[in-house]
């Protein structure tokens, strides 16, 4: 099992190539399986997430040809309609198959999803849209079993709260539906957008993803398409923390400001400069880091998959700061690691709040989910001495070759093979 080897102290200078969305990928992957015909991703990042999906969708019988950073999908002798535990187990963005198996063959049953421990994350409104399509829903053995022998129908969803996942499953079986499907309370994140822009490539009829409320219009005459994925905002938004936090400057090539505006917002509050370069965006500190207090919200406020990387920034500015998770309960797993670094936090159930100024020093810390492994990242890169970090197989799920990117920008950083 790999290991990451720091060494604490070195400014980050350079550019960074921000490599496409994870989250946007993972559902057009699963998308592919609404059509006969072949899809073309581009801009794929070569994480292990992506890889498995494109697994999940092999064994449902599509053909799949990979090159360096794309994927043509051709689903065409697809004709498996479940999927085992063993495929679900390593990540919980397979249940995002069930829409499209239930659409295009009438029939789909997918064992409940794993993924990262960071909570409940119920699939309860993926299940309760299908079934405000028409789908008959059942929980046997584990499994989601969904069924629409005739078909799905057209009608207007009201989600309890705005998921990306649930938003982009009602998407996804909507395209098959008889007549107009409206979506309300939807999520508006730019990956619900991008999944959006691919489905109408692919030859569906979407209007308004972005936004609150997402019309589809049913009975897709599907075709065969293409699609670049959009720059990742959380990739983008970690390495802009690695610059603040180490006091260096980074171009970020390819991001993308009006993706970031909380966290651009949330960063200069706290003295870092940010500002358009020629290729992305350009961050800066010159000067000390000051304590701000955090909120996670839906897009388009602070994302919580951001959460962690900040709390490790505010362990190193001037003050103390109180950090909000609203999103999933039980998100403050690295917090455990970060103390073994020198880090002054208090937890008291969705709150933590972070006192700045300590010195972190070296230790050995354990990665426990993508995020927190990223943060411990962040602070043995200005920890005094040498950081260990194990079970960096985290880290490759959700984040492109980020040793040699941090290394390239002056880090002594090192991945250590068992």
């Amino acid at each position: 099992m790999d290991r990451l080897r720091i060494v604490g102290g070195h400014r980050l200078q350079g550019a960074v190539t921000i490599s496409g969305a994870k989250n946007a990928a993972l559902p057009q992957i699963a998308a592919a399986l609404l059509s006969p015909y072949p899809l073309e991703l581009t801009n794929l990042p070569d994480v292990t997430d992506v890889e498995n999906m494109l697994g999940v969708v092999r064994l449902h019988g599509a053909e799949v040809a990979r090159s360096a950073h794309a994927a043509t999908i051709d689903t065409s002798t697809a004709v498996s309609k479940e999927t085992s535990y063993d495929t679900v187990r390593k990540m919980r963005a397979t249940v995002l198959v069930l829409a499209p198996l239930l659409a295009r063959f009438g029939h789909a049953r997918v064992s409940l999803p794993g993924g990262c421990a960071i909570g409940a994350r119920p699939v309860d409104m993926h299940v309760s849209a299908l079934a405000a399509l028409g789908a008959g829903i059942a929980i046997e053995n584990g499994s989601i079993v969904a069924s629409a022998p005739n078909g799905l129908t057209g009608t207007r969803i009201v989600l309890s709260s705005p998921s990306v996942g649930a938003t982009e499953t009602a998407m996804m079986a909507a395209t098959t539906a008889k007549g107009e499907t409206e979506i309300l309370n939807a999520a508006r994140e730019p990956e619900v957008a991008d999944l959006a822009a691919c489905l109408n490539a692919m030859g569906a009829r979407v209007e308004g993803a972005g936004t609150h409320r997402i019309l589809i219009a049913g009975d897709t005459s599907w075709r065969a398409a293409r699609h670049d994925i959009i720059p990742d905002r959380i990739e983008a938004g970690t390495y802009a923390i690695a610059a603040a936090i180490t006091g260096g400057q980074l171009e970020l090539t390819h991001a993308r400001l009006e993706h970031m505006a909380s966290v651009v917002q949330l960063l200069e509050a706290t003295g870092v400069s940010v500002w358009p370069g020629d290729r992305g965006l350009i961050v800066s500190r010159d000067r000390p880091l000051k304590a701000v207090d955090l909120t996670t919200e839906p897009y388009p406020g602070f994302p919580t998959d951001l959460q962690a990387q900040f709390m490790a920034l505010m362990c190193c500015a001037e003050g103390a700061s109180l950090l909000r998770e609203t999103i999933f309960e039980n998100r403050f797993m690295h917090v455990p690691e970060l103390m073994r670094l020198g880090a002054n936090i208090k937890l008291q159930g969705t709150m933590a709040l972070v006192r700045g100024g300590e010195t972190l020093h070296g230790a050995q810390v354990m990665a426990t989910d993508l995020r927190a492994s990223v943060s411990l990242v962040l602070a043995a890169l200005v920890s005094q001495g040498e950081t260990i970090i194990n079970r960096v197989y985290h880290l490759d799920r959700g984040y492109e070759q980020l040793d040699r990117k941090l290394r390239l920008c002056g880090a002594d950083i090192e991945r250590l093979s068992a």
